[in-house]
């Protein structure tokens, strides 16, 4: 009898995944969609967008991407913060981690933008940590 009760209980914890529908690339704020455009300018690797609205209440969006090298991750960073400021009038209400070049953060309120190495994105893993976040499709053209 306790086989036929184990069997049953194994069968019942079956996982179930709900798709959670894409942020549209279009239905964004300009400041988050030039920061994006910035970020692909500069070559940026693996841009992902996550629209944290729903589950997080300091900001709506994280934006991560990677590059090749500290050089490369600084002058993402330098697109960003130069356009948003010449366009919009935006600048960085914080930025950390610029002078290693290994993970900078530029915190404009709404939205954060990550920065990261290969290396260190890959042990961060902040796709992972934020998984329950909605994704943001970013078009293939930018």
């Amino acid at each position: 009898m306790e086989e036929l009760q184990e069997k049953s209980l194994a069968r019942e914890s079956a996982r179930v995944e709900i798709a959670i529908p894409a942020t549209k690339f279009s239905s964004l704020d300009d400041a988050l969609k030039l920061a994006i455009r910035s970020a692909a300018d500069k070559k940026a690797l693996d841009i992902v967008g996550l629209d944290l609205r729903d589950i997080a209440s300091f900001t709506e969006h994280f934006v991560i991407a990677t590059g090749t090298n500290q050089r490369q991750v600084q002058a993402i960073a330098d697109e960003i913060s130069e356009r948003l400021k010449k366009e919009l009038g935006l600048r960085a209400v914080r930025i950390e981690g610029y002078n290693t070049g290994e993970w900078v953060l530029l915190d404009y309120g709404d939205f954060v933008f990550h920065i990261f190495n290969e290396t260190s994105r890959e042990f961060y893993d902040l796709e992972r940590l934020w998984r329950d976040a909605r994704k943001i499709e970013i078009p293939d053209d930018l």
